[in-house]
């Protein structure tokens, strides 16, 4: 299965999808779209790391996310449209 994810998406999301199988999992973290649309075709729920950050909020675990999403763009290069950005910020009441 591996190999042929492989044929469509990076080493990251093919793995990932791939673990997911093998582990009959309920859900996958995958951030690029592409691993999205493919793992949300294969039946399995997406989340990415925003969603993650959202949850964590909800629970208590972290007091905001804008400071996270500041690190994770500065320390990772993690990238976000200002337009999910604020999505997520809205869903969090930031």
């Amino acid at each position: 299965m591996l190999q042929l994810l492989l044929l469509q998406l990076h080493r990251g999301e093919a793995e990932a999808i791939a673990l997911a199988t093998d582990l009959k999992a309920d859900i996958v973290l995958i951030d690029e779209q592409e691993g999205r649309q493919l793992a949300s075709r294969t039946a399995f729920a997406v989340t990415g790391v925003l969603g993650i950050l959202l949850r964590a909020k909800q629970a208590g675990e972290i007091r905001a996310i804008k400071p996270e999403i500041d690190l994770l763009s500065s320390k990772a290069h993690f990238f976000v449209s200002a337009s999910l950005e604020a999505k997520v910020l809205a869903a969090a009441g930031e």
